[in-house]
């Protein structure tokens, strides 16, 4: 069966140091391992990247250090599981050593069609919207989510919280 709907996700933050700064080498030395590890998970279709292969170095504009990742997935559960249950988990752990703590919403889900690659604009209006309105079916999370346009079953909510650490 093809889906007709993925789900796109965009995370934001800033990086204390630049990337070439000594204290982000565990970060950075291990964007190559975990984007291998998203690129071979079944249910990944697309993230975004530069040449050198990940998105650390792409202009999102928005003050200095502050840096985008954004993928998309068949479902919300298979995104769920490489965020907080592959070696992926170990870097959100740790990402208080590299980034600053976030002031607001940092991270949105949201359905696109099958075959839509999302820019990183739209990733950041959902963001927006996110902050703005709170969940809505156009930008939602995973412990307040949403099911793909058409689906009648009301998903259930994913706790990450108890598969990592927060801010606090």
């Amino acid at each position: 069966m093809t889906r007709q709907w993925h789900v796109a996700q965009i995370n934001v933050g800033t990086i204390k140091y630049p990337a070439e700064d000594p204290r982000m080498q565990g970060f950075m030395s291990r964007l190559d391992e975990i984007n291998a590890i998203a690129d071979t998970t079944p249910g990944f279709v697309w993230r975004l990247q530069s040449e050198s292969g990940n998105a650390t170095d792409i202009d999102v504009g928005g003050p200095a250090l502050f840096i985008a990742n954004m993928s998309v997935w068949e479902s919300v559960e298979v995104l769920f599981d490489y965020v907080y249950r592959t070696t992926h988990r170990e870097l959100m752990v740790k990402r208080r050593d590299w980034f600053e703590k976030p002031s607001s919403i940092y991270q949105a889900l949201w359905w696109v069609p099958a075959g839509h690659v999302p820019s990183v604009e739209e990733g950041l209006e959902r963001i927006e919207r996110l902050k703005k309105h709170g969940p809505t079916p156009e930008a939602f999370t995973f412990k307040s989510r949403y099911p793909a346009p058409g689906c009648d079953e009301s998903p259930d909510d994913l706790a990450p919280d108890e598969y990592c650490s927060g801010w606090d």
